[in-house]
Parts: C-alpha cells; sequence; structure tokens
C-alpha cells in the first residue's frame, strides 16, 4: 500500500473514531474548546487494557530531563471516566515522566469516549501512526481485536490503515516459542528473524537458531538460510551440520580479521565473504601477521 494511500485509510478510521481526526477537546461540561487543560496528576489514572506494557526505563529518564527543561509540550489525551478521574487514552509514558519530575499537573485533551472498544482501538492507532509498540505489543492488540471485539482481519485493516499481510505477519509472531517472543521485545532480534523462525515447527529447533541469532549476531538472511538448511530435515542431519559449519565459519574469520564478516552463497553454491577494514594500514598490519 502507498504511504499516500495508507495515510487515507488510516484518516479514515481515525475519523470514524473521533468523528474529527484533529486535536478536539472538551471543557468540563462538555463543549468543544480548542484549548487543553491542565489536570492535577492525582486525578488521572492509567489505562489498564492500553496496547502498550513496555515502557523503556531509559526512554522515560531522557523524557523527565526534557520535561524539567522545557515542560509538557504535547498534552496528553483523557476521557472522564468519572467526577474528576480521568483515564489515559494516550501519552501513558509522558504522564509516568511527569510524576517523576514531580509535577503537580499537566497539560490534557479530554476526548468523550464512552465505548471501551472504542477507546482501546483510538489508543491502537495513536500509538501505531507513531511506530511507538513493540511488535508483539501490536500482535498481542491485533489478537484482542479479533478475540474480545470480534473484528476481522479487513476491519482491523481499515482501522490501523495497514494491508491484511502485515496484520497477519503481525499475529503469527504469537505462534512463537514465549523466550522467543520476549528476544522480540527486548530487541535481541527483529520481526523480521522472527517471522523466519515461524516455519520451525519444532519448537526446540527455534530455540537453538533463536541462540544461535544472538550468539553469533546473525542478520535475518543468515537466520532465513539456516531455517532453509533445517526445514526438511532434523536438526540432527546434516543440513544442520552445514548451518553450524556457515556460523562457526563466519565467527573464525571474524575473529581472525576483528571484524564483522558476510558469508554469502549464489545460486551455484560458490561462497563469497565480504569484511571491512579501518584503513589501509590496519589491512597491512593485517597481512603482516597471517605471513607471519
Amino acid at each position: 500500500m502507498s504511504e499516500k494511500k495508507q495515510k487515507k485509510v488510516l484518516g479514515r478510521g481515525l475519523d470514524a473514531l473521533l468523528g474529527d481526526s484533529s486535536n478536539t477537546d472538551f471543557s468540563n461540561d462538555g463543549r468543544k474548546n480548542t484549548n487543553s487543560l491542565q489536570l492535577s496528576l492525582d486525578k488521572i489514572h492509567v489505562n489498564p487494557n492500553q496496547p502498550r506494557t513496555n515502557f523503556d526505563s531509559d526512554q522515560i529518564d531522557n523524557l523527565v530531563v526534557s520535561i524539567k527543561e522545557l515542560g509538557i509540550i504535547q498534552p496528553i489525551t483523557v476521557r472522564k471516566i468519572k467526577d474528576d478521574k480521568y483515564e489515559i487514552i494516550s501519552g501513558e509514558r509522558r504522564y509516568r515522566a511527569s510524576k517523576i519530575a514531580n509535577l503537580e499537573s499537566i497539560p490534557c485533551y479530554i476526548k468523550a469516549v464512552e465505548d471501551e472498544t472504542d477507546l482501546l482501538k483510538m489508543s491502537l492507532v495513536e500509538n501505531v501512526q507513531r511506530v511507538d509498540l513493540d511488535p508483539i505489543e501490536i500482535a498481542l492488540t491485533y489478537e484482542r481485536f479479533i478475540n474480545e471485539y470480534n473484528l476481522n482481519i479487513d476491519a482491523i485493516s481499515r482501522l490501523v490503515g495497514k494491508d491484511r499481510s502485515t496484520i497477519s505477519n503481525y499475529i503469527r509472531l504469537l505462534k512463537l516459542d514465549p523466550i522467543i517472543q520476549s528476544g522480540i521485545r527486548d530487541g535481541f532480534l527483529t520481526m523480521g528473524h522472527g517471522r523466519a523462525l515461524i516455519n520451525v515447527d519444532d519448537k526446540k529447533l527455534q530455540i537453538e537458531i533463536y541462540e544461535q541469532i544472538i550468539s553469533s549476531k546473525l542478520s535475518v538472511r543468515q537466520t532465513e538460510k539456516i531455517v532453509r538448511g533445517n526445514k526438511t530435515t532434523n536438526i540432527n542431519n546434516s543440513s544442520s551440520d552445514v548451518s553450524k559449519i556457515y556460523i562457526d565459519a563466519t565467527n573464525k574469520f571474524e575473529r581472525l580479521f576483528n571484524s564483522k564478516v558476510t558469508l554469502k552463497e549464489n545460486s551455484k553454491g560458490r561462497v563469497s565473504l565480504s569484511t571491512t577494514f579501518k584503513s589501509i594500514n590496519e589491512l597491512y598490519s593485517f597481512l603482516k601477521k597471517i605471513s607471519n
């Protein structure tokens, strides 16, 4: 889907939820206005069902420093749940950082949202727009849309402005072993690595390849090659041995060159090796070492 078309679809999803995709807020009596309201942090509560579950401590710390210097630049968005109590729709990270920075109040847009489904949809769309959720958080939220709110993939596609295959690929990540899902959430491997590992039915083999990815810092392409090599054989068979040789050779060359090494095999089975030296002097020093 083109960027222009994607934005158009996403815009329709937001319009359907908000009635207007602009930052319209409401005063305490429910009338629209164009200014945010300053609300006490004691009156604001987190949304227990919001899509985000991981909050990077370093990002929070950086935000605290920014807030102490400049204050809250962008108001958070909340909804009123009862007298003098509000629930966060988006901006929980800013809320958390504000508490650490010892602010007493923060600026808020107040949205009139009654339906719990719309609340979750708004939280998801807001986060996906900013590419703010990790792949597993997105996958879990899509799964909630399907299981709890009876939305199909077509409906989710229209809502978030993503094509069907993208949504399906996220949901498929939940088939991975929980250890691998945690690895994706913690940034030890990418969604691309996860998509490659999905094609391995044996959970034990999934974990073994996952450990190889971490220890050898394998690229997605290298991971796909290992998965293809193991797809029709058992881990103890020859194709697995080839994969182990491939990894072992990469590790040994990297120790030899003291630099990252890439091994590539073409369709004829010929293998090429590439590495980078910082300077011609470093290359000359290496040649002297191996000559001796």
